[in-house]
This record gives structure tokens, sequence and C-alpha cells, in this order.
């Protein structure tokens, strides 16, 4: 009877997040359907201007998308290599001693709110950038795209550490008896054995990047328009939502309406990116016996 009573739990506890998920999902397609009632999606997904809040509305999402990008590519750029390579020190050279330094160390990372990130990119890193580029304003994406690749190093580190440690050590073992160095069973033996987890990390990492919010919202500004230079000021996604979520739209009109439609839009790009990783990671998973 006791196991009963526990394994009802756990089914209450699963059925609870999956009416979370389907309620969220519910909410975002109806309240972004009654506003396509008023907005053609055509101008929303091909609109080169976003002003829903001027005078002179215009609903076009690219300004923003091209902002979240902006980010995320900056922050991959930043993020990947470093988290790969971290996670390569951790599980390949690194003894036991310095694993159990650094490990902890990425945690910490983790687990800083979001919204110290965003001052400390406006305060620290914005300050530097002017210097070496002082055309550079105080809201810019180029400082936003460094803190959220901070931010998702651990992410990056520790999920490709995890497919790293999966390979066998029979594999090393294997590499090294027939003269291999420990850079090359690395490189050429441990990394091809592990791609599809690093390929998923990597992949979950930029996903986060895409959905961050406080630490853009501080650091990007709030500008939307379509520009490939990371010193000037752009608007996300999710630094949107922020926007008009602080209350001054009135419920219920069109205007507010733009925060599910722009959150649904956030929504299917990030479970298209995590739908990617995963049959990319059933299709290229190497199984050991």
């Amino acid at each position: 009877m006791g196991e009963a009573v526990i394994g009802g739990a756990l089914f209450m506890c699963a059925a609870l997040s999956t009416l979370v998920t389907v309620g969220i999902v519910v909410v975002l397609v109806g309240e972004t359907l009654v506003f396509f009632r008023d907005v053609p999606v055509v101008e929303f997904l091909t609109g080169t201007e976003w002003t829903p809040l001027f005078a002179e509305k215009n609903f076009g999402v690219l300004p923003l998308l091209s902002g979240s990008l902006l980010v995320a590519i900056g922050a991959s750029v930043i993020s990947l290599p470093i988290g790969l390579l971290t996670a390569v020190c951790l599980s390949e050279f690194a003894s036991e001693r310095v694993r159990g330094v650094l490990k902890p160390a990425l945690e910490i990372l983790a687990g800083i709110p979001t919204v110290v990130y965003g001052y400390f990119a406006l305060t620290f890193i914005t300050p530097l950038i002017q210097v070496l580029v002082p055309s550079t304003g105080t809201f810019n994406a180029l400082s936003a795209s460094i803190v959220v690749g901070i931010m998702i190093v651990p992410t990056v580190a520790s999920l490709s550490e995890d497919a790293i440690r999966a390979v066998p050590l029979s594999l090393r073992a294997g590499a090294l008896s027939l003269g291999a160095t420990r850079m090359e069973v690395s490189t050429r033996v441990v990394l091809p054995a592990a791609l599809s987890g690093i390929i998923a990390s990597f992949i979950l990492g930029i996903s986060r990047a895409i959905g961050e919010t406080m630490a853009v919202t501080i650091a990007a500004g709030a500008l939307p328009q379509i520009t490939a230079n990371p010193f000037e000021a752009v608007q996300t996604m999710t630094a949107y939502i922020v926007q008009v979520s602080l209350g001054d739209t009135p419920t219920g009109t069109v205007e507010y309406r733009t925060i599910f439609a722009v959150g649904f839009a956030l929504f299917v790009i990030t479970l298209m990116m995590n739908l990617a990783s995963q049959l990319f990671l059933d299709r290229y998973r190497e199984r050991y016996q």
C-alpha cells in the first residue's frame, strides 16, 4: 500500500508538470490567435518595423528577431568554444583536485541571478568596450552577448563533459596503446565519439541564449532595429515582453496581445531547437556495450 501511495504521488507530480505545460501552450495559442485577427500573419512575420506602442503602429517582428539572433550568435561564439574546452580539460586532463575546484566554480556561475549579469555588463563590460571603441553606446548588443556567453558556459561545459565522460575508457586505452598522445586521443578519438552529446549541448546552450531575459533587457537596450553591428543598441524578443509586462499597456488591447504573439514565436523557435537537439542525439548517438 505504501508503494502504491508513493507511485500515485509521483504520477501526480508528472501529471502536474504536463498540465502546466499544456496550460501555457493553450494560453499562448489562444491569445496569439486573437492577436492575428487584428494583425495579418504576413505582416507580423515579414515586417521590418516594430512600433506597436507608437501612434503609427507597425507589427513586423523581424527587428526583435534580429536582436535576439545577434545576441545569441555573439554569445555562442564566446561560450561554445570555452565550454567545450572546459569540458575537455575537466574530463581528460584535470586531476581530481583541480576538477574539484573548477566544477564548483562553474556551478557558481550558473547560480548567479541573471539580473546581476545585466548590471555587470552595464557597469563593467560596457565601459571597457567604450575604451576600445569610443562610439559604443551605453546599451549595445556586444556587452549583452558577452554576459550571456558567460552565463551559458556552465550549460555547455556540463553537458559536454557528461557526453565525453560517457565514452568508454577502452577507446582511450586502445588509442594510447597504439602510440597516440593524450591530445590526439582527446581530439581524434574521444571528441568524435561524443559528438552527438556535444552538438546537443551546443543547441541547448543557443536556445538558452535566445530565451535569456533580464541580462539582455538591461545591457542591450530597447531599440528594435535590424542591424548586424554589435556596438549598437537592439531589443530582443524577451526584452520587449518585459517592457510591455511592466503594466503601462492596457489589458486586452492589441498592443497587450503582442507579448503573447512574440512569446509564441519565441516558444516555437526554442521548441524547434530542442527537438532538433533531441533528433540529432537520437540519430547520431554512439551506443557502447
